[in-house]
């Protein structure tokens, strides 16, 4: 794939993020890529038009996004159902979503120009809310649903179950649902495993739990999850992809299945998940 209009998206509150998207602008249009850049990305360098992140999903070819884990998250967050592919390059810290360091930001435009690189198809949830006489519209999320309690230190209860039928009362400070891409975040802080990309899979992990029994339980990426709170009186909140948290009432249910999106992200050839693994998580194995 060599494409013809890139939409650039940094973020903006990173040291650097602007002198790298006017690097990056001269040297794609150079190469007569068209370049279009969302708005705060537009004003960081005082260009004259920027568009919303929706808008570049409707015209770009591919969305070059540079920052962190985080900001491809947020990116994938306001594409809605125009899910358009992503090639990241990090300005951030941990970085497991992007293809190369700002450092190597003259790698990536070659890349991008000659078409040099290939795309991992990410599976995304789709996390519905159910409240007592109310129904939302379901969200995508690339990494994570979260259900954790507030501010005061108590477990909750949480019953889960998988295509009907009952798994267990979780009780612990909370659960996270993981896509083999979120198996890499806060599921694998709380002691989950690391799923690779194409596992077809995804994770439940309780958070801390009081039952030492609890431990994370992988299911098939077509089940169907659900999770409600098993009592009333401590507030419990749904947090997807780290968006702002939402209160679930006591008869709440969070439905959490797989969507029929898929992100392309991009990967260079020479890299494989493992590598990115080994590297991001220093496994430099045994010194004995």
């Amino acid at each position: 794939m060599s494409p013809k209009t890139i939409g650039l998206i940094a973020h903006t509150g990173k040291i650097g993020a602007g002198e790298l998207v006017n690097q990056l602008r001269s040297e794609l249009e150079h190469a007569g890529v068209t370049v279009q850049l969302e708005s705060e990305t537009a004003a960081l360098i005082a260009a004259k038009r920027g568009h919303t992140i929706a808008q570049l999903g409707q015209i770009a070819d591919l969305l070059v996004v540079l920052g962190g884990d985080g900001t491809i998250l947020q990116v994938v967050s306001h594409l809605g159902d125009r899910i358009r592919p992503i090639f990241g390059i990090n300005i951030g810290s941990l970085g497991f979503l992007t293809c190369l360091n700002s450092s190597g930001y003259r790698e990536a435009v070659e890349s991008i120009v000659s078409g040099n690189f290939a795309f991992s198809d990410r599976v995304l949830l789709s996390v519905e809310l159910q409240r007592p006489g109310e129904q939302r519209d379901a969200v995508l999320a690339l990494n994570d649903a979260v259900i954790s309690r507030g501010e005061i230190s108590r477990l909750i209860r949480l019953r889960t179950r998988v295509n009907g039928e009952p798994l267990t009362e979780f009780n612990a400070d909370g659960l996270v649902i993981a896509t083999p891409t979120g198996s890499t975040a806060y599921s694998l802080s709380a002691g989950g495993p690391i799923l690779a990309p194409e596992s077809g899979v995804f994770v439940i992990t309780p958070i801390c739990p009081h039952v030492l029994t609890n431990r994370s339980v992988i299911v098939e990426d077509r089940s169907i999850i659900e999770v409600e709170p098993g009592e009333p009186d401590y507030p419990i909140y749904l947090t997807v992809d780290g968006r702002s948290p939402e209160l679930l009432e006591f008869g709440s249910i969070v439905t959490i299945r797989r969507s029929e999106k898929i992100l392309p992200l991009a990967v260079l050839p020479q890299t494989s998940f493992f590598s990115v693994v080994r590297q991001k998580l220093k496994w430099s194995g045994s010194t004995i």
